[in-house]
């Protein structure tokens, strides 16, 4: 009897410590873990007034959260008061609670609205409760007029979200250089705008930089307008907008002059120098050998500078030296071969500068011109492209134009072609020019349209690249 109640403690002994043993490891395993992160934007519990309240005289708007909030530190640039008042209101901020004080005298029978944008953040994880718009009516009704549309920038075909549109009742042209706009919108990301709560009446249309002024007063500032007034209760259909800039930041205006102090003059320097565009003593097979010299050129002696065709001296025909519009730069004109070697003898006395100084001896460029192996061909096939529109094809790397070509047709082939990546865009050139023109606001002047493709070009060298485009 006593061995089996021994028997039976040590039973239960084992038992315990076994139970023991396992509740320790599952505790290891599963560590406490902080929770999931908090995603949810903060949202609206009560507005005094209330929200669309109708008749209102108030000067204060207090707005409280379910959770503690915050104003972002650009709040004045996320906020968007309509009608455009001409002081902004007062915000400030404690625990749940946003107040709106209202410093401008309330316009009679007038719908207002607040856009937030997206200033109003949580606390803790800083989620914005996006685009809130409080609304309040001075009057017995909440008007419901509205416009909706795209600013586009004319020259790229893409759009810039850091525009504004406004709106004017004063409809003459020079009220957008003189007045504050009555009511105004930002674009979205896409360069979209949307006006609500608006008064069933007439406006006119502008773009203009998200600056303080709001206001086209300098004509290199980006700038669109619409070429009809609008109103607000009738239109229906999306307005598109084409921005441009009509004369870009250090360009000389016509009929103006420099009046900035003049640049202390450089110390004089007292040699000639030259550099050449030969790239590891490669020639370009498409474009001309530069020669840039460190001083304005004004003696050029054609017979002192001779270009060999082999290294046996015998001499190239049919090239030409051509000065630049810059006048320290000549260009090398010549129907480069495939992979043939050159010499280039350029004599001391072939350039001769202002004051008379020349290149301190001869100078021999010894090269050859490249593969065309290492070239791709490019053809390009255009799908829908309107011919009436005189379209202009601009290759572009880096945001600049590699290369411009007026397009004949819908299809367009070039043997050889420098490989690399390049972005595609499609110029509409009114006036047959060739090049991008802006507009005219004084003389009711659209700029010239710029279609943005957005397929890449990628080419390849010793490939044949065939490429459809959809417009």
């Amino acid at each position: 009897m006593k061995r089996l109640f021994h028997s039976s403690l040590f039973l239960c002994f084992i038992v315990t410590l076994a139970l023991l043993v396992n509740a320790t490891g599952c505790a290891n395993i599963i560590p406490p873990t902080g929770g999931a992160r908090d995603s949810l934007p903060p949202f609206l519990v009560t507005a005094l007034p209330k929200d669309s309240t109708l008749n209102f005289n108030e000067k204060k708007i207090v707005l409280t959260f379910n959770e503690y909030v915050q104003l972002d530190n650009n709040i004045n640039e996320n906020i968007v008061v309509s009608p455009n008042p001409d002081n902004q209101p007062i915000l400030e901020n404690k625990l749940r609670t946003v107040t709106v004080k209202l410093k401008d005298s309330l316009k009679p029978n007038t719908t207002y609205a607040i856009n937030f944008g997206n200033g109003i953040q949580d606390v803790n994880e800083k989620n914005p409760f996006r685009n809130f718009t409080y609304v309040f009516s001075t009057g017995s009704t909440i008007a419901n007029g509205g416009l909706s549309g795209k600013v586009i920038m004319a020259e790229t075909g893409v759009a810039d979200s850091t525009l504004i549109v406004t709106l004017y009742r004063n409809r003459n042209d020079t009220a957008v250089k003189k007045l504050k706009p009555d009511y105004f919108t930002r674009l979205d990301s896409i360069g979209r705008f949307n006006f609500r709560y608006l008064p069933n009446e007439t406006f006119a249309i502008y773009v203009v930089p998200s600056d303080y002024s709001k206001r086209y007063d300098d004509s290199t500032k980006i700038f669109a307008f619409y070429d009809t007034t609008v109103n607000a209760g009738e239109h229906t259909s999306d307005i598109l907008l084409y921005a441009y800039q009509q004369f870009k930041q250090g360009e000389k205006k016509p009929g103006t002059t420099d009046n900035s102090n003049k640049k202390e003059k450089a110390p004089e320097v007292k040699t000639l120098k030259v550099v050449s565009s030969l790239d590891n003593n490669e020639q370009d097979l498409l474009s001309n050998l530069t020669l840039t010299f460190n001083k304005d050129i004004t003696i050029y002696d054609s017979a002192n500078a001779v270009l060999l065709t082999d290294t046996l001296g015998k001499p190239a025909s049919g090239y030409q030296f051509l000065r630049d519009t810059i006048l320290n730069k000549f260009m090398l004109k010549y129907k480069w071969p495939d992979h043939q070697p050159f010499r280039l003898i350029v004599n001391k006395d072939a350039f001769t500068d202002s004051t008379g100084i020349k290149l301190a001896a001869n100078d021999t460029l010894t090269f050859s011109t490249k593969r065309e192996g290492q070239y791709g061909s490019i053809k390009l096939h255009f799908n829908n492209l309107d011919m009436s529109r005189n379209p202009v094809l601009l290759l572009m790397q880096d945001s600049k134009i590699f290369q411009s070509v007026v397009l004949k047709s819908n299809e367009w082939f070039q043997k050889l072609f420098i490989p690399g990546e390049y972005s595609i865009r499609i110029l509409f050139d009114d006036n047959r020019n060739g090049i991008w023109d802006p507009g005219n606001f004084e003389l009711k002047l659209q700029p010239e349209k710029v279609q943005n493709i957005r397929r890449k070009l990628n080419i390849k060298a010793n490939w044949d690249n065939e490429i459809d485009i959809n417009l």
